[in-house]
């Protein structure tokens, strides 16, 4: 027993003494509890606005009371005309847009976020639900939903999953690509060796970017391919180019913060450790991977400030909902405005050598 205690009591410090697997171990899924918690901890608590095409009777008659429940979850506004209606919603910037048809009830939706339109949909079916108890000595009921996509009803979900998932595949490779390549390269003396070489250091950060650059649009290249194969059916807008500048501009900030992250870490493993604390609670907080519509206020503000959420953005604006290339200047703006800023600070945390 001698022995197996003073082995454990080792291997406990060790596991301490190990900053590393204590935090892949402990914090690291603390961190996704955290997150996912605050994430869902409102789900469904939010209110939608719904944009009112024209005259609604079955809104317009409703009572004090009951305008007042369905306020609860839906804010409903006076649009400024139909098409004015259809294009906020195909951008996103209301939830649905609601006309009456005689006794139909059309609700508008984006196929761009099935939980929002899904949601939507389940309060307005509710309401009509109610709508039609309310009329007295009706057999049959008075009132129908249909909902109808603002975008062609051809669009699949692979629409969609395509900008954001290729947005954290840009920013995942540039960023553990300049942080590994930079702490090896340290370790290896190969970035005092390029010091004392006849090559100018634009010519090494030259080099870097161009490689990098070019890797993200090979991948975009692949990764969109195989989206438009009849089995997954990608159907790109008319300015799906324009996801070009963007790939671009995608690149070089998240080659900044792997620069960043490359400065700050002496290991591999730190520099691996400081990538994914930053690229992966980043996907999940920039709706590359399911939309934020449903997480609390504070969450949506906070995923503002990440370039991740810019660029899966404007990437599917240009790529799926068809807007024009105006769409992503300002997108692009703060890319680059991002990349200056965190490269300045990988500059002055800049090392030659680990000494």
């Amino acid at each position: 027993m001698t022995g197996f205690r003073s082995l454990s009591r080792a291997m406990a410090l060790g596991f301490v003494r190990d900053r590393t697997s204590v935090f892949f171990i402990v914090l690291f899924p603390l961190m996704f509890l955290l997150l996912f918690g605050g994430l869902f901890r409102e789900q469904g608590t939010d209110r939608f606005t719904v944009l009112q095409i024209g005259t609604v009777p079955v809104f317009d008659q409703l009572s004090p009371g009951a305008r007042a429940a369905l306020g609860e979850t839906i804010d409903l506004q006076r649009a400024d005309g139909r098409a004015a209606a259809l294009r906020q919603v195909r951008e996103d910037d209301a939830a649905a847009a609601v006309e009456q048809r005689g006794t139909d009830l059309i609700v508008h939706y984006s196929a761009a976020d099935r939980v929002e339109s899904g949601t939507v949909q389940g309060v307005m079916q509710a309401f009509i639900q109610q709508a039609n108890l309310a009329s007295a000595g009706v057999t049959t009921p008075r009132y129908a939903l249909i909902a109808e996509p603002v975008e062609d009803e051809s669009l699949e979900p692979i629409q969609y999953l395509t900008p954001g998932l290729l947005g954290w595949a840009i920013a995942a490779g540039a960023t553990f690509g300049a942080a590994l390549t930079l702490v090896s390269w340290r370790q290896k003396k190969i970035l005092r060796r390029l010091q004392l070489a006849p090559i100018s250091l634009s010519a090494v950060v030259g080099a870097r970017v161009g490689v990098s650059i070019g890797v993200a649009l090979v991948q975009t290249a692949i990764f969109v391919g195989v989206a438009l194969l009849p089995y997954f059916g990608l159907q790109l807008s008319d300015y799906w180019w324009m996801a070009v500048p963007l790939v671009v501009a995608g690149t070089l900030a998240f080659l900044a913060i792997g620069l960043l992250a490359g400065a700050a870490a002496k290991t591999p493993e730190a520099a691996s450790a400081i990538a994914n604390l930053i690229v992966l609670p980043m996907a999940f907080l920039s709706g590359a991977f399911f939309p934020l519509d449903l997480a609390p206020g504070w969450i949506r503000a906070v995923s503002n400030a990440f370039p991740l959420k810019h660029l899966v953005d404007a990437m599917q604006a240009v790529m799926v909902r068809g807007e024009g290339p105006a769409a992503v200047l300002p997108a692009l703006g703060i890319l680059l405005a991002f990349t200056i800023v965190v490269t300045a600070l990988s500059v002055r945390l800049f090392r030659w050598d680990d000494t």
